[in-house]
């Protein structure tokens, strides 16, 4: 008799525990796709609004919001719908060194401006939206990058050589 007494209260041990194990890896499992669907939502909306920089450029005024750290930089101007007028993201490199940007989840079809540690840009690129493929510079001199609506270096006649007035210090001067 004891030796079933016994059995029965394992059972019902294993039975509650069995039962309790169940409801902390239903909890396990919601925190988990918690955890791995959270980051990617906030993944596919815009950034918010970055402080901005007047710069000029020969003689044109651009306002630039300015990405200076790692996230900021990542993000870019991707889900953006849209820029104001002579408006654009200007990215601030940790340190001179060979960029490269690519396109994913940027739906605004953008050029953009590698620019030396001198303010002076060394190559315009054209970004076409969506696309993923690395755009590298040809160059390992970058200081920052100047992204503005596509078009809009050739179509004020900006070109390389030219030099950008009121840009921020960069980390690595």
């Amino acid at each position: 008799m004891f030796f079933f007494d016994q059995k029965c209260k394992i059972c019902l041990f294993l039975r509650e525990a069995s039962r309790v194990m169940g409801q902390v890896m239903n909890r396990a499992l919601v925190l988990c796709l918690l955890l791995v669907t959270c980051p990617a939502l906030s993944q596919e909306t815009a950034q918010v609004t970055l402080p901005s920089v007047a710069l000029s450029i020969g003689g044109k005024a651009v306002k630039a919001e300015v990405a200076d750290d790692a996230q900021e930089r990542s993000k870019g101007l991707m889900f953006r719908d849209r820029l104001a007028p002579n408006a654009g993201m200007l990215f601030v490199m940790p340190k001179p060194e060979r960029a490269s940007f690519w396109m994913k989840n940027t739906t605004l079809p953008l050029s953009v401006a590698y620019i030396n540690p001198d303010g002076v840009i060394v190559e315009i690129h054209d970004l076409e939206h969506l696309d993923e493929r690395p755009v590298p510079s040809a160059l390992p001199n970058i200081a920052y990058a100047l992204e503005m609506e596509q078009g809009w270096f050739s179509e004020n006649g900006i070109l390389a050589g030219d030099r950008i007035q009121g840009l921020p210090a960069s980390s690595g001067q």
